[in-house]
């Protein structure tokens, strides 16, 4: 599935899977289907993330949308495109990942903390920029954030649960991700699955419980 953006917008909630097993992929993936996830990353530094993001647009990808996560540089974003991934999610902005996103509409979410490194993400036309690490800060940073820069959207990144859900978007931010407080490695090695969709479910309830308010 393509990255849709008004479906994003319905439903704001992104999947980070780091350190997935291969023999977890179709466990895993069904339970972030069935809790009603439709944007999941796989990071570029997980073993096999080329093969599994492949795989996962194989025989996800009717229902949910795959793209790249930790991508660092051009020949990474290439590699995953070339994989399937349908967005790419960085840990601070590459430029050359920027102009390549760019080129070839493609979804960018580089990641960024200050004012300044918030302003120069969006000016270099990313999509969202992700906000790592949110716990550092908390809800409030967002607000403070969005006075000055109230076109950017933020997508709030690190320490997200369904409990402070209402917080961040209240505060200013346009969308949250989740990962390893759902997608754990020991839930995907045990297998786990229910654990991971359970807490999918708290988590996508808050955000659409709180849109739902709006």
């Amino acid at each position: 599935m393509k990255f849709d953006p008004d479906l994003f917008k319905q439903v704001p909630v992104l999947g980070i899977v780091r350190g997935l097993p291969e023999s977890s992929l179709e466990g895993v993936l069904d339970s972030a289907r069935d809790a009603g996830l439709k944007f999941l990353e796989i990071t570029l530094n997980t073993d096999n993330a080329l093969k599994l993001i492949q795989s996962a647009n194989d025989k996800f990808g009717d229902f949910m949308c795959v793209g790249a996560g930790t991508v660092r540089n051009l020949a990474q974003a290439e590699q995953a495109v070339s994989s399937g991934a349908h967005f790419l999610v960085g840990p601070t902005l590459n430029e050359d990942v920027g102009a390549f996103c760019r080129k070839h509409s493609i979804p960018y979410f580089p990641g960024a903390l200050t004012p300044a490194e918030i302003e120069r993400a969006w000016l270099a036309e990313a999509y969202m920029v992700k906000v790592f690490p949110a716990s550092q800060m908390g809800p409030k940073y967002f607000r403070e954030i969005k006075g000055p820069f109230d076109e950017i959207p933020l997508m709030a990144v690190g320490g997200v649960q369904a409990t402070n859900i209402p917080d961040y978007l209240s505060s200013g931010a346009s969308a949250v991700a989740v990962g390893g407080s759902v997608f754990s490695e020991s839930r995907m090695i045990n297998r786990e699955y229910s654990k991971i969709r359970n807490h999918l479910k708290e988590i996508l309830f808050a955000v659409k419980n709180f849109l739902n308010t709006m």
